[in-house]
């Protein structure tokens, strides 16, 4: 039977991916995305929805949308933000679910030891 090798992946095309993860490595750009989930929302209302301070959000924002996560739309004196993909998403949640599933596991297993142990 022949060997199968796997395909070579383009090392500039893995950057890119680990680039793509770093922009989403951040607690605060995962809150931002969050508050965006339901709809565009200007600089004041993320602010406020995400308790970040003004420069710190800026900064997240910038970042967000340099890398194509978000989109920028002036309308008169604000800028509104709104998610460019919403397949981000989908991405969050497969992770979101997977952890949840260790932390059950780590929770079922120590509750294991526990009863184990209380019987020494």
């Amino acid at each position: 039977m022949p060997k199968i090798k796997p395909a070579k992946a383009d090392p500039a095309v893995l950057v890119a991916v680990a680039d793509y993860f770093k922009v989403l490595s951040e607690g605060s750009r995962l809150q931002i995305l969050s508050c965006l989930k339901s709809g565009p929302m200007n600089v004041m209302e993320i602010a406020e929805a995400t308790s970040l301070g003004q420069a710190n959000l800026s900064k997240h924002l910038k970042m967000l949308t340099q890398a194509g996560v978000l989109s920028r739309q002036p309308k008169g004196t604000s800028a509104y933000y709104e998610i460019a993909d919403p397949m981000i998403f989908e991405l969050c949640d497969l992770a979101c679910d997977r952890i949840n599933e260790r932390v059950q596991q780590q929770a079922e297993s120590l509750k294991a030891l526990r009863s184990r142990t209380a019987v020494f």
